[in-house]
């Protein structure tokens, strides 16, 4: 009996040895989480149960379990590199066209493959959830997994919807001493101001704006041309007409007490479609000093290249194109686990979901439980080698222990099977 309490004893050594000895060939892999070796006492019972006389039967190995503690964040260069801050795990593809079998890791070493796709060294894509529209605030679908996938092609243009202006027109001149209004004709109009728009396929065009004093004191005619083409219809018969209050503040649009107007849809490019937009003129004043351009805006967009990718705390990845639009390309998927010491071990510093780990909780970083992502960063290895050197003197000394019982008992037998 002693010689196979002492042989459980060798085995469970050696196991705590091997284990040891992976945690610290893997001091330096990204993403790993140590292990350690869990043992249990034997004994031998009977239908009367354990007898309170019993020396056991020594120990066996019951579990090799990971510690998914936090390892420390190295900061790198590459915007694609991802570190978890906390709790949770990336979720992976099988492969580019499988997306289905999933494995989850903590590695975030991620590059671009020829086809553009973020995977890592396997080849294995990242997931994230898909957005609902073209902006971050148009959110995204939590469990509707897509691979990343950074395009490098031209970004899309955008054609001009609104345009946001603030004017100052002097209230000391006077009416033009030409009549009736022509663009062509500067001694008709008192003021004009321009500002490039875009169509739907990103062509530019010159969006102008024209003022005219009118004879009633605080008022003024305001007419809008792009390339030339009237976008109010009627030229001097139909004007927007802006009625500024004695302290010069813009008071009313057409008649209204909103700030803003619309033009008419004009087919300004045959191959694009047609132009309108709005125009917004909360701000504007009528004051006795020179006429002025305080702000204008417009939202339109030429085509565009990428030029980087941002990726937040969150997880939101953003493209950036060099005609200052950007687009959400999805949401770094994360999932957590009640037991995460329950999940399968597939190498690669990756995991699979397994009965006693339960199902994956989805989620996105930052909120509830899960941790937060850092771009341009990995989490290392949680190994400690101090403790870890120290294991193996433990180890070493249980080994060298047990393989001593075996003498001593080996000693014992021989002096027996001498009795004459």
């Amino acid at each position: 009996m002693a010689f196979n309490t002492a042989l459980s004893g060798l085995n469970a050594a050696s196991n705590m040895l091997s284990v040891t000895g992976n945690n610290i060939a893997n001091a330096n892999t990204t993403g790993f989480k140590k292990s350690r070796s869990e043992f249990a006492d034997v004994y031998a019972s009977s239908l009367g149960g354990v007898s309170s006389i019993t020396p056991g039967a020594g120990v066996r190995v019951t579990n090799v379990a990971q510690q998914f503690t936090q390892g420390n964040l190295d900061f790198t260069e590459n915007n694609l590199d991802l570190a978890i801050s906390g709790e949770g795990f990336f979720v992976l593809g099988d492969n580019i066209n499988n997306i289905n079998e999933r494995v989850y890791t903590r590695a975030g070493s991620f590059h671009m493959d020829r086809e553009g796709y973020v995977v890592n060294h396997l080849g294995q894509p990242l997931l994230v959830y898909a957005p609902n529209g073209e902006t971050v605030e148009e959110g995204f679908s939590t469990g509707v997994f897509q691979t990343l996938r950074l395009d490098s092609t031209q970004g899309l243009p955008k054609a001009t919807s609104s345009i946001d202006m603030s004017v100052n027109l002097d209230s000391r001149q006077t009416v033009p001493a030409t009549s009736p209004f022509n663009p062509d004709d500067p001694t008709s109009y008192t003021h004009a101001t321009s500002v490039t728009i875009y169509d739907s396929l990103g062509n530019t065009h010159v969006a102008t704006s024209y003022y005219v004093k009118g004879a009633t004191p605080n008022t003024w005619d305001m007419y809008v041309y792009v390339d030339g083409q009237d976008m109010l219809d009627g030229g001097a018969n139909n004007p927007t007409a802006l009625v500024f209050d004695p302290d010069g503040k813009l008071l009313t649009v057409n008649g209204g007490s909103a700030t803003t107007f619309t033009t008419q849809s004009k087919l300004i490019n045959p191959s694009a479609q047609p132009i309108a937009f709005t125009i917004d003129l909360a701000g504007s004043t009528q004051l006795g000093s020179a006429f002025s351009v305080n702000t204008l805006n417009q939202d339109g967009l030429t085509i565009g290249r990428l030029t980087g990718v941002d990726i937040d705390d969150t997880g939101v990845v953003l493209a950036r194109f060099s005609n200052g639009g950007s687009k959400p390309l999805g949401q770094v998927a994360m999932v957590r686990f009640q037991n995460p010491q329950g999940l399968s071990k597939l190498g690669d510093t990756t995991w699979a979901e397994s009965a006693n780990s339960g199902v994956p909780i989805n989620g996105v970083a930052g909120t509830s439980s899960f941790g937060t992502i850092k771009a341009g960063a990995l989490e290392g290895s949680n190994v400690d080698l101090a403790q870890q050197l120290v294991n193996l003197i433990i180890a070493q000394q249980a080994y060298q222990a047990n393989a001593q019982t075996i003498s001593t008992e080996n000693t014992i037998t021989q002096t027996l099977l001498n009795i004459r």
